[in-house]
């Protein structure tokens, strides 16, 4: 419960009326303004807002101003705007830095937990020393599954202290996105986050990236190049994939890691750093110490505090507001936005994940490319990401076709045809004869189709299907 009130700017009083009574049965306090009001009072430094809803103003130029006088108020406030007009791109542009979410309206009490759960994570960080934190950061570890919410609490014990972290987790876990935290929530956040794949660099010339080098230290070396320590000194560095580091490699990095100084490659001139190290591995370096791989001496120095990152599989509860936040980051971005259905969620949930939220990002993403701001139902997932469960099979007029000689079945035509159009036509004319044999009433048409009212709701939205005088207005 907010000990809190939220606030909602909003001129339309309806609609402010119907935010109240949803906020009301979550046991939230609420205030209503317009933005004509004196709502800056409402802004208390001592007893800030929960969190501040921003509506209709007037007009986009009002919306964008008062925006802009919340966040001159109190730079850290969680505010989230409802029904963002896609034209507004100046709001668009903002959202980046200063807005947790956008809702639309009627406020449906599932769409708003995951929004709470956003603000209570970044309400958690928002007092911390310095510059006021990024949303976008708090949108990567989104979930309540009890694997993502050990990871928070240890970033937060961890992040305060200097000690060296090791993040260990399969390969699209979000190992860096960790390591990112951990250096945002610390002291050194105002300095450098610098980091380096271990894996993607050839070996001989991993020492170079790593500690820089002098002019004519090696053929090609045209010039002086500062390291990636230099570069990281005061801040943080990050070693991706530590595990595919060789043996002679690890030996340098554990000299530094014990002297906290190094030389280029082609001086003997010592060069001091304060650097944090985060390593990262998918790699069992247990293992590997057992198979003369990885150094043991090293694996201890590094596994100072470790954090280990949840595979996807294990957190299938997360899914529904991870694919919320990659739709709407790519409708910030600029690159169309979809909707994924119930069904389609829950089939994503039966998956098993190897590729993790990597993989769930590069699936949203090819999914918005093939239905640019359409509804995506389970049918229109690739086949293994299809859960037999939650496939609502589609009922032709006729029966199928079994016999290419039995009466009365369906015949190609020998031009041929467009089978997705053909079937999308007899989906369309079955759902609108239910619909009409039941009055319009979908939950009464959906058990007719046997399926799910939500899955008919979004059938409907997606073949553009609506009552005649609904089209025609008065």
């Amino acid at each position: 419960m907010a000990d809190t009130p939220i606030i909602v700017i909003e001129n339309d009083p309806e609609t402010a009326r119907q935010i109240c009574e949803v906020l009301s049965y979550l046991d939230l306090p609420s205030q209503a303004v317009t933005v004509d009001a004196n709502w800056s009072s409402l802004l208390d430094a001592q007893h800030p807002a929960h969190l501040i809803m921003l509506g209709d103003c007037g007009s986009v130029e009002a919306r964008r101003l008062t925006f802009r006088q919340v966040k001159a108020l109190d730079a850290y406030a969680p505010l989230v705007l409802l029904d963002l007009p896609e034209q507004d791109t100046a709001l668009l542009s903002d959202i980046e830095t200063g807005v947790l979410a956008h809702v639309r309206m009627p406020l449906r009490h599932a769409q708003f937990e995951k929004v709470l759960q956003k603000v209570d994570t970044y309400r958690e960080n928002r007092h911390q020393v310095g510059s006021p934190r990024n949303p976008e950061l708090f949108r990567n570890l989104a979930g309540s599954s009890k694997g993502i919410q050990r990871v928070r609490s240890m970033i937060e014990m961890v992040a305060k202290s200097d000690a060296n972290v090791l993040i260990t987790g399969e390969s699209g876990t979000g190992k860096e996105v960790v390591a990112r935290h951990i250096h945002h929530h610390s002291v050194r956040r105002s300095k450098p986050f610098v980091p380096l794949n271990c894996g993607a660099i050839p070996p001989d010339l991993l020492e170079s990236e790593l500690f820089g080098h002098e002019k004519g230290a090696f053929t090609g070396a045209i010039s002086s190049r500062q390291g990636r320590f230099e570069m990281a000194d005061g801040g943080t560095l990050f070693l991706d994939e530590i595990g595919d580091m060789s043996l002679s490699m690890q030996v340098k990095l554990l000299r530094v890691l014990q002297e906290r100084t190094f030389e280029r490659v082609g001086s003997n001139k010592s060069i001091s750093v304060n650097v944090r190290i985060i390593a990262a591995t998918h790699v069992n370096l247990e293992q590997a110490i057992q198979d003369g791989r990885f150094r043991e001496d090293l694996y201890y120095r590094l596994n100072v505090f470790p954090i280990e990152t949840p595979p996807l599989r294990d957190r299938a509860e997360d899914l529904p507001l991870l694919v919320s936040d990659l739709v709407e980051r790519l409708g910030h971005e600029g690159r169309g936005t979809i909707r994924l259905s119930p069904d389609c969620v829950d089939s994503l949930a039966t998956y098993a994940w190897p590729g993790n939220v990597r993989e769930l990002a590069n699936l949203v993403e090819r999914l918005s490319i093939l239905y640019p701001n359409g509804v995506v139902d389970v049918h229109d997932l690739p086949e293994k990401y299809r859960s037999d469960d939650n496939v609502v099979p589609i009922r032709s007029v006729e029966p199928p076709a079994v016999e290419a000689a039995e009466p009365g079945a369906p015949r190609l035509p020998r031009a041929g045809l467009d089978l997705k159009e053909h079937l999308t036509q007899i989906e369309t004319n079955l759902i609108v004869q239910a619909l009409e044999e039941e009055s319009w009433v979908v939950a009464h048409a959906a058990k007719r189709l046997q399926m799910g009212r939500t899955t008919l709701v979004e059938k409907m939205r997606k073949l553009g299907l609506a009552r005649q005088d609904e089209m025609t207005g008065p």
